[in-house]
């Protein structure tokens, strides 16, 4: 099977097909990785993000890349942690789940994931890897067009987390 690709950097400068946006719900330009995205790709992005939005909590939006290497952006809203009671994991899984589905719909190959509300809605570094991966692995072991899946990460430090984390699914 085909393993996630863990890097670190700046998901903006990717060349692949798609990026994905932790996105808010109103597809706005925002802090952190939203915010860098919106601001690589120029003002199109924004414009293009009023016609396709809102998105709910859970599922995703596709838009051009505009100044981006990457050809789309893949907007998903992610799940705010609330201690994991509220249906979070299953929110967070589909955030991978329809992006995933998003791409393989539109024909593409590459795609490339950051870390999934780890950031302001807080949720839990490690466990949010685990979900990440296991959604990520599970598509990868089905027949897709999607076979290049790439997990961003900001910092040396997640980085670290995604690869303990796969390291124990794989061995």
């Amino acid at each position: 099977m085909t393993e996630p690709h863990i890097v670190v950097g700046d998901i903006t400068r990717l060349e692949v097909d798609a990026i994905v946006n932790a996105a808010n719900a109103r597809l706005a330009p925002g802090g952190g990785v939203c915010g860098a995205i919106h601001r690589a790709a120029g003002e199109k992005l924004a414009e293009e993000c009023v016609r396709v939005g809102p998105c709910p909590t859970g599922e995703a939006r596709i838009t051009g890349g505009y100044d981006l290497p990457a050809a789309h952006v893949i907007h998903t809203v992610g799940p705010v942690y609330h201690g994991g009671r509220s249906g979070e994991a299953d929110q967070l899984a589909s955030c991978y789940r329809r992006s995933l589905e998003l791409a393989e719909a539109r024909g593409l190959h590459s795609i490339a994931f950051p870390c999934i509300s780890t950031g302001v809605f807080g949720y839990p570094l490690e466990e949010a890897t685990r979900i990440a991966l296991e959604t990520i692995r599970r598509w990868l072991a089905e027949d897709h067009r999607v076979r290049e899946v790439i997990c961003c990460c900001f910092s040396e430090s997640d980085a670290e987390v995604y690869r303990a984390v796969l390291s124990s699914m794989i061995g």
